[in-house]
């Protein structure tokens, strides 16, 4: 099974449309398909940016996505790289990917080292399909 971290920008997209790639990946994980990982730091941001506002995600739906997470995927603790990070907050999901030999799937590539580990969800999909996963 193939084992992902999934960045925030993420799940936001996957709450926003059913539609597209980002959302594909939410239900494969759903029908264990793939294998997410997390840790504490992650579920905080997912948590605290999901439940913002201004996004407008009822609080049910994300309720109930952030308890299938804690229930379904893996939590993992990772040690924490030395590289620079544009964002520091970006560093958590790369040092997971990173140690666990994960994909990490990102809206914004741009903000992690040039590592064929980071991808985006056209990438991942695409990957997947050839691999028949």
């Amino acid at each position: 099974m193939r084992k992902v971290v999934l960045d925030t920008n993420v799940l936001v997209s996957a709450l926003w449309s059913n539609q597209g790639n980002p959302y594909k990946i939410l239900e494969m994980f759903f029908q264990g398909e793939i294998m997410l990982y997390y840790n504490h730091e992650i579920m905080d941001e997912y948590s605290e940016v999901l439940h913002r506002e201004k996004l407008g995600f009822p609080k049910n739906k994300v309720r109930n996505l952030l308890n299938e997470i804690m229930s379904k995927a893996v939590f993992a603790e990772s040690p924490k790289s030395k590289m620079h990070f544009i964002d520091e907050s970006d560093r958590k999901f790369f040092d997971l990917a990173k140690y666990y030999e994960a994909r990490l799937i990102t809206g914004n590539t741009r903000h992690y080292p040039s590592e064929s580990c980071v991808v985006t969800p056209h990438e991942f999909l695409k990957d997947s399909s050839h691999n028949n996963i």
